[in-house]
């Protein structure tokens, strides 16, 4: 099976809150991700409406698996995160009913393409 890949337009943010914290109305976007656990909330979403004094690690760009991906399948972030370890480039994964995406710091979004090409996959 071959992955294809597309690179989402637009500047993402991933962002700290405290457990207990509501899901802020600045969490808004193409793309908005809320994960909560015991110990925290995570926001991912366009980084424009996070206020400049949030806990928060701006200029990621996504690459999204074309899906939808079926349930059975194995080592689809495995395949994606290992040549873009080789090349030293940070990730964080969002994974969604249909399908997963790959963060990338944006400064280094066309040396993960080139990496990913040459690992094989189509964008």
């Amino acid at each position: 099976m071959t992955i294809h890949l597309r690179v989402r337009p637009g500047t993402l943010a991933i962002c700290r809150l405290g457990p207990d914290e509501a899901v802020p109305a600045w969490a808004r976007g193409s793309f908005v991700s809320v994960t909560r656990t015991r110990d925290e909330l995570s926001v991912v979403c366009d980084e424009g409406g996070v206020p400049s004094d949030g806990r928060a690690e701006r200029g990621w760009r996504a690459f999204e698996v074309e899906g939808p991906l079926d349930f059975s399948l194995t080592g689809v972030l495995a395949g994606l995160t290992a040549p873009l370890a080789t090349a030293a480039i940070p990730v964080f994964a969002v994974s969604t009913f249909d399908t997963d995406y790959l963060l990338v710091p944006g400064h280094r979004l066309s040396e993960a393409v080139d990496a990913l090409r040459q690992a094989g996959f189509q964008l």
